[in-house]
């Protein structure tokens, strides 16, 4: 009797407290606050662990690329020398849109000048020749004061880089190189909040989140308009170019484990909801539906090209992912 009672804890220990599997993400700094509440939310509902790590877009298709993750978080489309890292390891992915962002140029409260400014304007100031070069304010407009221009943004393995540099200088990468570079968004905002000279760019869930310590730039689009980034202005695609789709990839080796394909399901159910409560704009139900049955069909690999894609709207990305 004593031997079965003992085989028969045994068999409900084991059963009761099976080790949870963890679900492995890691990427863009900008995907972070959505992929980290659904992550949260889904931790409340099942045994499995989420990790969600901060390595930048590119930092993040790295590891992807080597099966070292199951999801990715990336602010841009996987690029062409991504996916080809990704094919030689035989890794094949999902493309899944999850929310777009505007993104959001920066200055301190008390800066008067600069609270609108042209492409051209920013050009002056983050573009290659501008290094050692363009320091004070006045030299990115004669009418603004003879003070100190201190820079904060992305760092290189940054998605938004990537964005940022092609959207103002033309060219991905692009950049001087004398600024304050980071992965960790936290770190921009407490430059740009101590420095009235300072100026800075991020995701829009960040600047949202510190709205009473900074102020955002309007941005004169292309129909040269003065465009504040908000939730309207990307719907109705007037905060160009700054406003971008942003996305998860997730491996479908890793979709072949259960808890990856439950988490997948419960992000696309809860994306929208989740997006709107960080701040960043919600896609259409249609498109989660779309990724979902994307996932069933097996339309493995990307629908960019290898390529990012400066100024795509909302509407836009809709019709596209609906083919």
């Amino acid at each position: 009797m004593k031997l079965i009672v003992t085989a028969l804890s045994v068999l409900i220990i084991s059963t009761t407290y099976a080790p949870a599997q963890v679900i492995k993400v890691d990427g863009s700094s900008t995907v972070f606050p959505i992929t980290e509440g659904i992550a949260e939310d889904f931790q409340k509902t099942t045994r499995h662990k989420v990790t969600v790590g901060i390595s930048g877009t590119g930092g993040g298709f790295k590891k992807f690329c080597r099966g070292e993750i199951d999801i990715q978080n990336a602010s841009r489309p996987i690029l062409q020398q991504e996916i080809d890292s990704c094919a030689q390891a035989s890794i094949k992915y999902f493309e899944l849109p999850v929310a777009f962002d505007a993104l959001t140029v920066i200055i301190h409260p008390q800066n008067t000048w600069a609270q609108q400014l042209t492409l051209a304007q920013l050009r002056r100031m983050w573009e290659p020749t501008a290094q050692g070069k363009i320091l004070n304010w006045n030299q990115v407009d004669p009418s603004f004061p003879n003070r100190p221009l201190k820079l904060f943004g992305a760092g290189s393995d940054s998605g938004t880089f990537d964005y940022f540099t092609e959207a103002v200088n033309g060219k991905s990468k692009a950049s001087r190189g004398d600024y304050a570079a980071t992965e960790d968004d936290h770190i921009t905002i407490k430059g740009v909040v101590t420095d009235q000279g300072a100026l800075g760019y991020l995701g829009y869930a960040y600047y949202a989140e510190n709205a009473n310590k900074l102020k955002a730039v309007a941005v004169i689009n292309s129909k040269g308009v003065a465009v504040i980034p908000s939730e309207s202005s990307v719907m109705d695609g007037s905060y160009n170019p700054l406003s971008r789709p942003i996305f998860i990839y997730v491996s479908a080796k890793s979709l072949e484990k259960a808890e990856v394909k439950q988490f997948i399901e419960f992000y696309m159910l809860n994306a929208a909801k989740i997006s709107k409560e960080v701040k960043y704009v919600p896609l259409p139900d249609k498109v989660y539906k779309f990724n979902l049955e994307n996932i069933v069909r097996n339309r493995v690999g990307t629908i960019f090209g290898g390529k990012n894609e400066i100024g795509l709207t909302v509407e836009e990305l809709v019709k596209r992912e609906a083919k």
